[in-house]
């Protein structure tokens, strides 16, 4: 079994920034985040390999995202940049059942609680 915690979502303006952490307890493999907007169904953000060497973005990301891991804390991170009223959602950090980068849903195991993003203009 795997647990997993967001922190570090929260309130922020158009163009700000806030870094998410996912902290996991038990064994890790490839890990992703995913987000879901009220009324809307989850969606893939990122994803990032075992090893950290392999990464994946949603087109909508446009290189203002970036994940990264430690695998020594059993971290996962995503540094958002220049957010936009659009990526207001919950995001959830995800534990896939295999090492690589996957970008469906249904490639992962464990999920967190998810974390509020809120992106005011």
């Amino acid at each position: 079994q795997v647990q997993l915690v967001e922190s570090g979502g929260g309130l922020v303006q158009a163009g700000g920034s806030l870094r998410l952490s996912c902290a996991a307890s038990g064994r890790t493999y490839g890990m992703g985040w995913f987000r879901q907007a009220p009324g809307k169904d989850r969606e893939f953000v990122s994803c990032i390999s075992w090893g950290g060497g392999s990464t994946d973005y949603a087109d909508f990301v446009q290189g203002r995202f970036t994940i990264s891991r430690d695998n020594a804390k059993n971290m996962v991170y995503l540094q958002m940049n220049s957010l936009k009223p659009e990526d207001t959602a919950v995001y959830y950090c995800a534990v896939a059942r295999m090492l690589n980068c996957r970008t469906s849903a249904g490639d992962y195991d464990y999920w967190g609680q998810g974390i509020q993003v809120t992106v005011s203009s």
